[in-house]
């Protein structure tokens, strides 16, 4: 898998969009390993970017109109809408650095337990995530 390191003055963007072609490449590739590894990831930043269905709903697009079929719904265009959370480039690198520990800790357990081909396949996930992310901060 080819490394795709960061440089200074990353955007949450550009990080996301490494992480993006990095999949594609793996895919590709047919390296499943790193393709779990980087598909995990972007979906735990995908859910850092979900706004909380508790909240008071003030960032919501503004429905057109109640809807008639459903008692408390909402019709219209975009009346399901919801600005995404803005995640910071710091955001971004400590979910992915997440990822990254919760592989190498759940990799030491397995080898405590004797499983050392899982806890190799978790190490080299966390591997590929570190190529990826480079040398950040």
């Amino acid at each position: 898998m080819r490394t795709v390191t960061a440089t200074t003055g990353d955007t949450p963007a550009a990080r996301i969009a490494r992480l993006r072609t990095a999949l594609t490449a793996a895919l590709g590739s047919g390296d499943r390993k790193a393709a779990a590894a980087l598909r995990s990831a972007l979906a735990a930043i995908a859910n850092a970017e979900a706004i909380d269905p508790a909240t008071d709903g003030s960032q919501a697009v503004a429905p057109a109109a109640a809807s008639v079929h459903f008692a408390g719904a909402r019709a219209g265009l975009g009346a399901t809408e919801v600005t995404r959370k803005q995640l910071t480039a710091a955001d971004v690198t400590r979910i992915v650095r997440d990822e990254i520990a919760e592989r190498r800790s759940a990799a030491a357990q397995y080898d405590r337990l004797g499983r050392s081909d899982q806890a190799e396949r978790l190490r080299q996930e966390a591997d590929v995530l570190t190529a990826v992310l480079g040398p950040v901060g």
